[in-house]
């Protein structure tokens, strides 16, 4: 697989994320979906964006001959957030108006800020421009 495609489907895999994760952000223990807790709110998918960001930003390094590569599954993912969540389907506004929002960016942005940081400090140690 060339490395083009690779960051392509990995560019693929942080979109399909940042959608699942904004969708099932408002996810409640209301006994819907979930057992019934009080009803209280269960943002399961930002340990998603926590534990898949930063993996994804450290597949693309593999196969990224720049920093840019490597940082694409972290822009991809913010944008996705972004653009679903002001202009959603239908014009709706997805994102919540409270605390799991900003749970939720800063659980994804903040691991994969953290990969890049290791991406660049590896290239720079190799000797290679970034």
């Amino acid at each position: 697989m060339s490395d083009r495609l690779a960051l392509a489907a990995i560019g693929v895999a942080a979109f399909v994320l940042a959608v699942l994760e904004l969708f099932f952000l408002p996810m409640r223990l209301d006994g819907t979906l979930l057992p019934r807790v009080d009803d209280l709110p269960f943002p399961i998918t930002v340990v998603l964006a926590v534990v898949t960001t930063p993996l994804l930003v450290l597949a693309a390094s593999r196969y990224a001959h720049r920093t840019v590569g490597a940082v694409s599954p972290l822009l991809v993912w913010v944008g996705t957030l972004l653009l679903f969540g002001v202009f959603g389907p239908g014009g709706d506004v997805v994102l919540l108006n409270d605390w799991r929002t900003l749970v939720l960016f800063a659980g994804g942005a903040l691991p994969g800020a953290i990969a890049v940081g290791a991406h660049m400090g590896r290239t720079a140690g190799a000797g290679d421009d970034h």
